[in-house]
């Protein structure tokens, strides 16, 4: 296994965020579905390894996401969905974290989100999980739960475009390279993570063993950027 791959969290050059991917978290924000995959970038400085803090700014409300992530293994553009798997290298237990209310405020601005989603610590991560760990992809289960209580719990099978087409969608974009993560999107059950809050996510297979477990704790970050409406 390539040595980049297994260590995308310091090697990786970027997150690709998939977008409103399943149809109960469309609902739950009152948004359009998407007629093709849409995604965002995040900066790999938001990575948050297990057993971290996650630094919520002043003035922010911070809501979770629990998500699948893909490492891509084999570089390329333009790449087909028939070929889409030979690019990846395995999976991750990911969390995109939110601004929400500021997402909501440059939304009606027509702004981008790179701010509402980029904050250090704002991407939780999980370890790597070879490919040959998952027989499919498509049939995980996703939950969060915040001090104890089931917040998110999830079925990758409910995914409106599956992993083969966001990687052509993606790569007939912009080249995906080795380490990169791409976040598939979250399940419904999204909600707000507030300083002293301990979060527990795991990935399991469709007979219930876990892949990963991936635990944080929420604290007020220090000094940086304020957030006023």
């Amino acid at each position: 296994m390539s040595s980049i791959a297994a260590q995308f969290v310091r090697q990786g050059k970027k997150i690709v965020a998939i977008g409103r991917n399943y149809s109960e978290h469309i609902k739950e924000l009152n948004n359009t579905r998407p007629k093709e995959p849409f995604f965002f970038l995040k900066p790999t400085t938001s990575y948050l390894p297990s057993g971290g803090n996650l630094e919520v700014p002043s003035g922010v409300v911070a809501h979770h996401e629990v998500e699948l992530g893909l490492v891509i293994g084999k570089g390329g553009r333009g790449i087909s969905q028939d070929a889409a798997e030979s690019h990846i290298a395995g999976y991750a237990l990911a969390v995109d974290m939110t601004a929400r209310n500021m997402q909501d405020e440059v939304k009606k601005k027509g702004l981008p989100w790179s701010a509402v989603k980029g904050f250090d610590t704002f991407t939780p991560i999980g370890k790597f999980i070879p490919k040959s760990s998952i027989s499919d992809p498509h049939d995980l289960k996703l939950s969060l739960k915040i001090n104890g209580t089931l917040k998110q719990d999830g079925t990758t099978a409910d995914m409106i475009f599956r992993i083969p087409r966001l990687i052509e969608h993606i790569s007939s974009i912009m080249t995906l390279e080795e380490g990169d993560l791409v976040l598939t999107g979250t399940p419904s059950g999204v909600g707000a993570v507030t300083p002293g809050d301990r979060v527990e996510c795991a990935l399991a297979d469709p007979s219930g063993k876990v892949l990963d477990e991936l635990i944080f704790t929420a604290i007020s970050r220090n000094g940086g950027y304020q957030f006023k409406p």
